[in-house]
């Protein structure tokens, strides 16, 4: 297939870009020192992935890229035997993380379908977009959360910070609290606090009170017709009765209710036009000791700053209508949201969207048919470092575009075409990993040996 290059391939001293070739072959040497058993192999799964001419279909076809070096079964057992140091690639990721980048990050979950998959344990059901199971858009498989950093340029890059597996039986709210708290020490004691991004389907409230001590900013997108309280006005001295505990009604769906904000911002920006944000501090909701609250003596007091954000037009002609965007912000004491930071952060948050879906479609994230979560795992840890050296390799790569694709500015490549020029980039880069070993078939399963039935796991269907 004919590829056209838009610029002519340099070598590293001749672009001087040593900062970064210097970033990118640190990366994969602390890749390598993350890996434990079967290293080579994973290292070169990690490579055969990145090195693929196409989409990944297959978990046995990356055994016949040159860079793996090894035959298909050593794939399946680099993922069934291998080991990946969880906490260091975490480590990793956190040290690697691109300069210049806002503190803003945006955490999202995704599924790994596995539905007839009755000997993998550890199954829940979970929403899938695309695929459905009588008529819901619900699968058996698990469930993925990821924690991407963002950058505000109009493209689809955003750098993986975290990615971890969510068991069914595990509260939801507990374990994205300590992903969250996990990498803000990860981050250390940072000049601006950081601020983390959640879309609709993510409770506000519980989030706010698990995060209340930690160093960390939330923005949640809320309903439009959600109502909260303030505060009570102060009790007159020799009032009888119980205190009040709610004050003014705020509806978001009536004006009327609002008052004056506590902060407002008008910006103009070219793919909204004029954007309106206004903020209102020291709200809280009115919450029942149920559910969650079952076990406190009373219901808490959870306060925030609502925030609405109406733009002039949407980026594109469409025929959908403009809604205006709610938002929940809550933060260490003592801290205000930045108004102009929460509107735009909100609106790259869909960047975590489009790297998971080039996870998934273009490196093959959840293309292996495996049976344990362990396995899953160890792909997931390949994938985030592959993932992690395409956004280091950006600077280095030149633009190569099929024919009827439209030429790119090398600073604005796509991630596509950033792995399409990895190859050349890999070539460059000094060797990390061993060289294959010599060896001969093993002896097989033995004679008459019988495995007998997998173990059945049904999937766990949590409570709401």
């Amino acid at each position: 297939m004919a590829v056209t290059s838009s610029m002519a391939w340099l070598a590293p001293d001749a672009r001087g870009e040593r900062v970064a070739w210097r970033r990118l072959a640190g990366f994969r040497r602390g890749w390598y020192r993350c890996l434990g058993r079967w290293t080579d192999a994973l290292f070169g799964l990690t490579d055969a992935v990145l090195c693929a001419g196409g989409p990944v279909c297959s978990l046995p076809r990356l055994s016949l890229e040159p860079v793996f070096g090894r035959g298909h079964g050593s794939a399946y057992g680099a993922l069934a035997e291998g080991a990946v140091g969880v906490e260091a690639l975490r480590d990793l990721l956190a040290a690697a993380r691109p300069p210049g980048w806002p503190l803003v990050f945006a955490v999202d979950g995704t599924s790994w379908p596995r539905c007839d998959a009755e000997t993998s344990p550890d199954r829940g059901y979970y929403y899938h977009p695309s695929r459905h199971s009588a008529g819901k858009p619900i699968v058996a498989g698990w469930w993925y959360q990821q924690v991407s950093q963002l950058n505000f340029d109009r493209d689809s890059w955003a750098w993986p910070a975290d990615c971890r597996r969510i068991p069914p039986r595990e509260d939801s709210v507990e374990a994205t609290a300590r992903q969250v708290r996990d990498l803000v020490s990860r981050l250390g004691r940072t000049a601006a606090v950081p601020l983390f991004v959640f879309d609709g389907g993510y409770d506000p409230i519980a989030l706010a009170d698990a995060l209340a001590v930690d160093r960390a900013q939330i923005l949640v997108r809320i309903k439009g017709d959600r109502v909260f309280y303030a505060d009570p006005p102060a009790r007159v001295p020799g009032s009888r009765g119980r205190p009040r505990r709610h004050g003014p009604r705020f509806d978001c769906k009536t004006p009327a209710t609002w008052g004056p904000p506590t902060a407002q911002l008008t910006t103009h920006d070219n793919a909204y036009g004029t954007v309106t944000v206004a903020a209102w501090a020291r709200l809280h909701p009115q919450l029942a000791a149920r559910g969650r609250w079952a076990g406190r003596p009373q219901a808490p007091i959870v306060r925030g700053w609502v925030i609405r954000v109406d733009v002039e037009h949407l980026p594109r002609p469409t025929a959908r209508a403009k809604k205006t965007l709610w938002l929940w912000w809550s933060g260490p004491p003592g801290t205000v949201p930045d108004p102009g930071l929460c509107w735009r952060a909100y609106i790259h948050r869909f960047d975590i969207e489009h790297a998971i879906k080039f996870q998934k479609a273009a490196l093959g994230w959840v293309t292996p048919a495996l049976r344990h979560p362990g396995q899953a795992d160890r792909q997931t840890g390949i994938i985030i470092a592959s993932y992690a050296q395409l956004v280091l390799a950006r600077p280095l790569a030149a633009g190569q575009r099929l024919p009827w694709e439209r030429p790119r500015h090398p600073a604005r490549l796509t991630p596509g075409r950033v792995r399409r020029a990895f190859p050349r980039l890999r070539a460059l880069l000094p060797p990390v990993a061993s060289p294959r070993k010599s060896c001969t078939a093993g002896p097989g399963r033995p004679t008459g040996s019988t495995t007998g039935p997998a173990q059945r796991y049904p999937a766990i269907k949590k409570a709401a």
